[in-house]
């Protein structure tokens, strides 16, 4: 049967598959309405929206915004135009819109909410924003649009709003008949036909305007002339629109029904902004009565993510949103073009049941993104036939994609090809086929050429010409290139040879084998003529400017050097980027090499060489490679040539030069969009070639140091591993003689100080790095045969390197071990290191140090000198466990003599640096003896062998000191008393004069502190030092006696002085606190006969002071305040001149005895007085 038979619809017939909403004419109408399908989905989107609108007939409401969204081709826009036609119920044919949908509405309360909402007077204003926009967009692009459709509705010319309010006002005057008859019979023309271009008639409009609205010619021209109507805020627009409805009556409603919203936005959010404030306006002043009905590609929440802005606001006043998905076109087209005759669907049914396991196998699609498949069942299978479910899918995408990349391809977006007439067209071309037909994807093509760039069109005319020509190409290769374009921007379906040969199926007989290999030719012959790329083993589409790309990429030449250093780094620096090996315990540096060039620097051990297809080792015989890889301690990797990964990283820097060597900025657009996208090809390339490089080396043939090993991994790491673990057991050969490891420097402190708990083990079995220790020993014996000095740096460098390969710590842990066994020594600066020396381990460790350290055999010292020197200590020290083997010996008598040097050095330092103590000489003559041992101390032979020769000399220092010792052990403290009490009299000795036993006592204590050696007379100075302090303590009581007569003395003089005169209170008060004051710290504090003189000065002083104050106060109180009238006149009297003399002064302390002595001093009173007389006027005793 033939397919054009099958369907119940003429398949030939004008189904109108393309719906735009400006289309208006009567038999278009008829059409939509008639033969529109509700899918189940349709159905669901309807009653959701007339609820809403049915609910805001009732109640006013804010929330007067549909937002429909769906993919290309959904069926929004045919959906929103129904809408139109219904709301506004006009009549259609002679049958009103409603009548149309009265038996398609299969719900009664449906249809009855449809009926209600269809019942209230309406306009609507239908449009594509997109088309009635203006060319340049700013923020406000969106209210102009509303403003022009709206204007135009009203029947005012809304592409000029001055235009537009001019009219309007002239409505509001009911002039309009009158302006338009006016201007015609002026201009000849009407005004209709004539406002679009009013500027080249303003004599006319001038004349007008003086005419029906009285203006003056001047206010006419200034109006003709102004620029400031121009513009119209949103609150006006909402205003006029308000106003417009109010006028219409109560349940009149106005439709706004606009299309393609999403896409006229797009990611602007100042137009977001826009729509946000006309809606809000609306809903805010217009409270249902005017709505606003947009569809989109996304969702609302999705357009309002893209803009990144907060429009929490437009989601809410858009609160019906409707989604159409894919669902409802495939019913679409299955029921308008698709639907098949009773006995073409049994006849379908037979077909699948007899086919449908080649049907499957046919169409198992390779790594699909989406459900991407073939007939799940013979119901789908006569629903779809002759197409493929895919097809549904994938047409979708291809027309969405070929609107966002083509510049002529996206006025699809304007609906001149729909889904519909795509599958209608593609049917009637194999309408001539039988039931074992089925469409190719390719005729999907002809649908949507005409409106591709002509970029695209030329590639695939120039190839079909070459094909009709039989130029090198034939009809399947343009077939082929015609569904390599329309799968170009699909990444749903890998374009690799399998699944374009499923989709260039186009019959259930196809040989898929054959098919297969037909399709290979078919893309060898256009990637030979450069129709097409390869990526891998994906091909795509390239149009003239990308194929001139192409050949130039193609003829760039780079340099294999930099092909195999992108290996290089792409080996090691990603696949196997560490630069050590890890062995266990153990981390080898290896040397990296790719070929024959070296990667980063050598360690001059192991290398590792990953041979590509460029060198020359990649066809070498194997003898060479396990020659050399057995010479060069190496293992050799020979990367597998299954994998094209030379080719692919060749090709990327290909590109990468090409882009660098072109100015792209400079560039057209075009041809910078071809570059980007060829970058990231490269960036793809170079992923990809990773990838064969890691399946390169999980296959190569792998040699390690003169044998070839059969590696079986899974990854290349692993692969890699597994050849330097090879390596290295095979060239470091002497690895395992260490088989006790250390882990730190503490761990090697343990083994010199004999505490890392070694346990014996049995000679010759290896245990206990045994072996290990025998070939260090044996290696330093050859050296010192040889006379050859070795250092640890030697050591550390020959033990490190092959055949051994351990680790430095274990190294020096192995020659600790020799130290401690009393086989080698260190020497550094040429003096022994002691094993309990603190810096030892860095000696043996630190590369700073290890290469000044000197590795020496032991000489130890002669039994002899090793008996005399633990003699000599026995009597020197007064002790019998003195240690009998060297290195204890030695230790114990390097501390023994430091401990004494630091203890004679400490009693010069800290005491006779400070005071003359007794026999200094002798205490540095002991320390320079000691510094005399120590200073063999390098050496242990010469150590000993200086403190035998001067055990005399030693034995005496310890005789001469023993005074010494005693002295500052128990004699000290006296002494320095002694010493301290003998200062402090010193100072106040002539208090002392006359006292004959204290000056005695003064000189015996004197002499003993000088003598030399004072050791046996020490004993008498605590008697002596008591005498003193008791004589001192006396006279301190008696000077503490004087003070206090004098401040009673000073009190008294203060207190008469102070009842003589005037106001003294205060001073009087003071005077008493300073003198109690002064009383109590002579009484409690004073601890000097020097303090208690000086404090005595000091009252006198205080108390004279105080007493002028008071006698000036005297003195003013005995001087009238108003003199009489009757006063003598004349000149004042002269003051009479007044000495004044301190009673301290004049009765000094001293005591008396006799009546001579008492006489002796009163005459001695007298004398003072009577000669102070004699130079004044009066004596004032204070």
């Amino acid at each position: 049967m033939k397919l054009q038979n099958m369907f119940q619809k003429d398949i030939n017939r004008d189904i109108n598959g393309v719906i735009k909403v400006a289309q208006n004419d009567e038999s278009s109408l008829q059409q939509e309405l008639s033969e529109y399908i509700i899918t189940k989905e349709l159905r669901r989107h309807f009653r959701t929206f007339f609820d809403n609108y049915a609910k805001a007939i009732d109640y006013p409401t804010d929330k007067i915004g549909v937002w429909i969204s769906g993919f290309f081709g959904s069926g929004k826009s045919h959906f929103l135009k129904m809408l139109s036609y219904l709301l506004a119920n006009e009549e259609v044919c002679g049958k009103r819109a409603m009548d149309y949908f009265s038996d398609k509405f299969d719900d009664p309360m449906m249809y009855a909410t449809a009926v209600k909402c269809v019942s209230v007077p309406t306009e609507s204003i239908l449009f594509n924003i997109d088309i009635e926009g203006p060319i340049t967009k700013d923020k406000t692009a969106v209210l102009r649009v509303f403003a022009k459709m709206f204007y135009n509705h009203c029947g005012f010319y809304g592409d000029d709003l001055k235009i537009a309010k001019l009219e309007r006002f002239i409505e509001r005057q009911g002039k309009t008949e009158q302006f338009r008859a006016t201007f015609e019979e002026i201009n000849g023309v009407p005004w209709i036909e004539t406002r679009d271009s009013f500027a080249f008639f303003e004599d006319d409009i001038v004349e007008c305007l003086q005419s029906v609205l009285g203006m003056s010619e001047q206010a006419a021209r200034n109006w003709f002339n102004g620029e400031e109507t121009n513009e119209l805020s949103i609150a006006q627009l909402v205003a006029d629109i308000k106003e417009y409805v109010d006028g219409k009556g109560k349940d009149f409603r106005l439709l706004f029904m606009v299309d393609e919203v999403g896409q006229y936005i797009g990611d602007d959010g100042d137009l977001m902004i826009n729509l946000q404030s006309i809606v809000e306006e609306i809903g805010t002043r217009c409270r249902g009565k005017v709505w606003v009905m947009v569809t989109s590609q996304e969702a609302i929440d999705s357009v309002v993510h893209i803009t990144g802005d907060d429009f929490s606001k437009i989601q809410g006043r858009f609160n019906t949103r409707l989604s159409l998905s894919s669902s409802s076109v495939d019913e679409v087209i299955k029921k308008r073009v698709l639907a098949k005759t009773e006995a073409a669907d049994q006849l379908l049914k037979m077909v699948y049941d007899k086919e449908h396991a080649v049907l499957k196998n046919l169409y198992t699609f390779n790594n699909p993104v989406l459900d991407i498949k073939g007939f799940s069942d013979s119901e789908e299978f006569t629903a779809t036939f002759p197409f493929v479910p895919y097809q549904f899918i994938i047409i979708q995408k291809v027309l969405a994609e070929i609107r966002k990349h083509g510049n002529s391809g996206k006025h699809l977006s304007g609906g001149e090809r729909s889904m519909l007439s795509g599958f209608q067209e593609a049917a009637q071309k194999v309408q001539e086929k039988d039931e074992n037909a089925l469409v190719p994807f390719h005729l999907f093509y002809d649908t949507v050429h005409t409106f591709l760039e002509s970029a695209i069109r030329r590639v695939i005319d120039r190839c079909q010409t070459a094909a009709d020509n039989h130029d090198g190409i034939e009809q399947q290769d343009v077939n082929v290139l015609k569904l390599l374009y329309l799968v170009r921007y699909i990444e749903d379906i890998k374009a690799n040879i399998d699944n374009i040969a499923i989709l260039m199926i186009e019959d259930i007989r196809t040989d898929k084998i054959a098919l297969r290999a037909s399709v290979t030719e078919s893309l060898e012959r256009l990637l030979s003529q450069n129709y097409i790329s390869r990526n891998g083993d994906t091909y795509a589409f390239l149009t003239d400017e990308e194929q001139d790309i192409a050949i130039d990429i193609k003829n760039t030449v780079v340099d294999s050097a930099q092909v195999i250093a992108s290996i290089a780094q792409t080996v090691f620096g990603e696949i196997y980027p560490a630069k050590k090996f890890k062995y266990g315990k153990y981390d080898f540096a290896y040397d990296q090499y790719i070929d024959e060039t070296l990667n980063g620097s050598a360690s001059g051990g192991m290398r590792l060489r990953v041979v590509t297809i460029a060198s020359d080792y990649y066809g070498a015989p194997d003898q060479r490679l396990i020659m050399d890889s057995q010479v060069n301690n190496e293992a050799i990797v020979v990367l597998s040539n299954d994998t094209p990964y030379f080719e692919e990283l060749e090709q990327a820097m290909k590109i990468r030069k090409y882009v660098k060597q072109r100015n792209v900025s400079q560039l057209p657009e075009s041809i910078q969009d071809i570059i980007r996208k060829r970058q990231q090809q490269a960036r793809m390339l170079e992923e990809r070639a990773r990838g064969y490089i890691e399946k390169a080396i999980v296959s190569a043939k792998v040699v390690v140091h003169g044998e070839i090993m059969d590696i079986k991994t899974g990854s290349a790491k692993d692969k890699l591993d597994a050849a330097l673990n090879g390596l290295v057991e095979s060239v470091y050969s002497k690895l395992n003689m260490v088989n006790k490891f250390v882990e730190s420097d503490a761990d090697i402190l343990a083994i010199l100080n004999g505490t890392d708990g070694e346990t014996i083990a049995f000679t010759g079995l290896g245990a206990n790095n045994e072996d290990a220790l025998n070939e260090i020993s044996q290696w330093l014996e050859l050296q010192n045969a040889k006379m050859l000095s070795t250092s640890m740096g030697d050591v550390q460098r020959r033990y490190g390197a092959i055949p051994y390969g351990w680790r430095e710590i274990d190294i020096a842990a192995l020659v600790a071990r020799l130290i401690s066994q009393q086989k080698i020594s260190i020497k550094y600066g040429g003096a022994i290191v002691a094993k309990d020396e603190r810096r030892l381990v860095d000696y043996l460790r630190r590369k700073s140090e290890i290469d000044k350290a000197v590795v020496t055999r032991r000489i130890a010292p002669s039994e002899d000198l090793m008996r005399k020197s633990i003699n000599f200590l026995r009597d020197y020290l007064g002790a019998m466990d003195i240690p009998s083997d060297e290195d204890g010996l030695i230790r114990f008598v390097i501390d023994t003599f430091e401990k004494k040097q630091q203890h004679y050095q400490g009693l010069l330092d800290n005491a006779y640096a400070n005071f003359r103590y007794p026999e200094k000489e002798v205490v540095t003559k002991a320390r320079d003896l000691m510094n005399d041992v120590l200073s063999q101390r390098k050496d242990n032979v010469a150590l000993l062998t200086r403190m035998v020769q001067r055990q005399d000399d030693l034995l005496d220092s310890i005789e001469d000191l023993e005074g010494v010792e005693l002295f500052f052990k128990s004699q000290r403290v006296v002494f320095d008393d002694a010493r301290t009490q003998m200062d402090r009299i010193s100072k106040e000795r002539d208090y002392f004069a006359s006292d004959a036993a204290a000056q005695e006592t003064f000189k015996t204590i004197s002499a003993i502190i000088g003598m030399p050696k004072p050791y046996d007379r020490i004993g008498k100075l605590p008697d002596l030092i008591a005498k003193v302090k008791a004589a001192y303590t006396e006279l301190l009581d008696m000077k503490k006696e004087e003070v206090a007569e004098n401040i009673r003395q000073c009190m008294q003089d203060v207190h008469q002085l102070a009842s003589e005169a005037r106001d003294a209170g205060t001073l009087l008060h003071q005077a008493d606190d300073y003198f109690v004051g002064k009383r109590e710290a002579a009484a409690k504090n004073a601890t000097s006969v020097t303090e208690l003189d000086a404090m005595i000065t000091q009252l006198l002083n205080y108390k004279d002071t105080v007493c002028k104050r008071m006698e000036f106060m005297v003195a003013s109180r005995q001087t009238p305040e108003h003199p009489g009238e009757d006063a003598p006149k004349g000149p004042a009297p002269k003051p009479p001149k007044i000495t004044t003399v301190r009673r301290y002064d004049l009765c000094t302390v001293k005591r008396l005895q006799s009546k001579e002595d008492i006489d002796k001093y009163v005459e001695s009173i007298r004398e003072k007085l009577m000669k102070t007389l004699e130079s004044c006027d009066g004596v004032q005793i204070n």
